[in-house]
């Protein structure tokens, strides 16, 4: 068995299509059939249900494509273990964000990547269920997410950064603009622009607006954080925001923000990454520039500027 036909098992997966899973591994279809035709031959399994086109895995094709996943990014691992001892940190960090945690994420990238210049990032947006699956493949080293334990997966372990804070982001002239806290029930009578339901921060809020006793129905929802600010600048809705946001976005001309009653239990964000043995080295310096961060203090000192504003 050679690791690349591993590499095809696992394009194939990916692709489910024998051309594009060819092309992705730049050889020809025959090439990339007869590799994985030998992987099943040297496990003595079936891996593919194959009618005039590929079908999908069999059962025991599922499995090997988990150990599949494992030992290519062992491999990856071991390639940049060695490239860093002879070099320091290098290779490319695959860090995830759900996209709440988006405004916060150059906190942490742009240290470490002054502390290791050699290295690169490649910062992807993702829900967090897709987190808690990349991890589980080895699809990506790191993320930013909610650690309420809702999509969380046995074998992952996790850095605390901050907690998050709930603000109304209201015009100027709005019906609560002059207040200095608002009640969640108040809020909910608001015309409303939200992110969508099936995004983890609008599951927090609705749980929020029930245990206070409201039901929210927004005139606007959408799955993009900017899309959300893009509708809240024109002063015709207001919408509840992360105080993260805050860091990367403001608050927009004529709008002002106004802190929400505070919840009993605020949700986390914190650096997520998948229990591997040996650690990869360029996982190890993130988690090391994580533990000497306070995005917390950095976060709550922005929320202070505006809300003195």
């Amino acid at each position: 068995m050679l690791l690349r036909e591993l590499e095809y098992l696992v394009a194939l997966a990916r692709e489910r299509h024998f051309a594009r899973a060819a092309e992705a591994c730049h050889v020809s279809q025959p090439s990339l059939s007869a590799g994985i035709r030998r992987l099943e031959t040297d496990l003595d399994v079936t891996l593919v249900r194959r009618g005039r086109r590929f079908t999908s895995l069999t059962e025991e094709g599922e499995r090997v494509l988990l150990w599949a996943h494992r030992i290519l990014a062992d491999l990856d691992g071991l390639r940049d273990d060695l490239d860093q001892m002879r070099a320091g940190v290098s290779g490319t960090l695959r860090l995830g964000a759900i996209p709440t945690a988006l405004a916060t994420a150059s906190l942490l990238t742009t240290p470490f990547c002054a502390r290791h210049p050699r290295a690169r990032i490649s910062l992807s947006s993702l829900s967090s269920r897709e987190i808690h699956r990349r991890l589980t493949d080895f699809e990506i080293d790191a993320a930013l997410t909610y650690l309420d334990g809702e999509d969380g997966e046995d074998g992952e372990r996790a850095i605390p950064l901050y907690e998050e804070r709930y603000l109304l982001l209201t015009p100027d002239d709005g019906e609560l603009a002059d207040r200095p806290r608002v009640r969640w029930t108040e809020v909910a009578a608001l015309p409303l622009c939200l992110l969508g339901q099936e995004m983890r921060n609008r599951r927090i809020l609705d749980g929020l607006f029930h245990d206070a006793g409201a039901a929210v129905v927004p005139a606007i929802e959408t799955d993009s954080v900017s899309a959300l600010f893009a509708h809240v600048a024109t002063h015709r809705w207001s919408s509840v925001i992360a105080h993260a946001w805050l860091h990367m976005i403001g608050v927009p001309d004529g709008m002002r923000i106004i802190p929400m009653e505070t919840p009993p239990r605020s949700p986390r964000i914190g650096l997520v990454t998948a229990e591997r043995s040996p650690e990869p080295v360029v996982v190890r310096a993130l988690l090391d520039v994580a533990r000497g961060l306070d995005l917390r203090a950095a976060l709550d000192t922005t929320l202070r500027g505006h809300l003195g504003r």
